[in-house]
C-alpha cells in the first residue's frame, strides 16, 4: 500500500515538482492543496500519513495552518514537515519549536525528497 502525502503550498511549481518526485520515484499517493484553509479540509478527508506544509503562504501561513491541524482531533496526529525558503539557522530552530516533525529547506532535491521524508518519519 503506497504512502499517502498531502502537500500544502501556494506555489504551483513547488507542488508539481514535489508531487512528481514523490509519486514517480517513491510510488506514493499525493494530494495537493494550494492554501492553508484548503489543506486543513483535505487533511481531514484524505487522512494522509504526513503533510508537507509551506511556511510562507498568504492568508493562512504554515504555522497558522499547523495550529488548525493540531486543534482537530482527526488531523492532530498527522506528522507535519514544514518547507521553508528561509535558510537562517535561528528561523529553522524557531519553526522546529512549534512541534512539527521537521523543517526542510527550499529548494529541496526532488531526487532525494522521498528519502528525507522516510528517514525523518522512520519509514522503511
Amino acid at each position: 500500500m503506497p504512502r499517502r502525502i498531502l502537500i500544502i503550498d501556494d506555489e504551483e511549481d513547488i507542488r508539481a515538482v514535489a508531487a512528481m518526485s514523490l509519486e514517480s520515484i517513491a510510488g506514493w499517493r499525493v494530494e495537493l492543496a494550494c492554501s492553508g484553509a484548503q489543506g486543513v479540509v483535505q487533511a481531514e478527508s484524505f487522512q494522509p500519513e504526513a503533510i508537507l506544509l509551506d511556511v510562507m503562504m498568504p492568508d493562512m501561513d504554515g504555522p497558522a495552518t499547523f495550529r488548525e491541524l493540531q486543534r482537530n482531533a482527526a488531523t492532530a496526529k498527522i506528522p507535519v514537515l514544514l518547507l521553508t525558503a528561509k535558510s537562517q539557522k535561528s528561523e529553522r530552530a524557531r519553526l522546529a519549536t512549534l512541534g512539527v516533525a521537521a523543517v526542510l529547506e527550499k529548494p529541496f532535491d526532488p531526487l532525494t525528497l522521498h528519502r528525507q521524508i522516510a528517514d525523518i518519519l522512520g519509514w522503511s
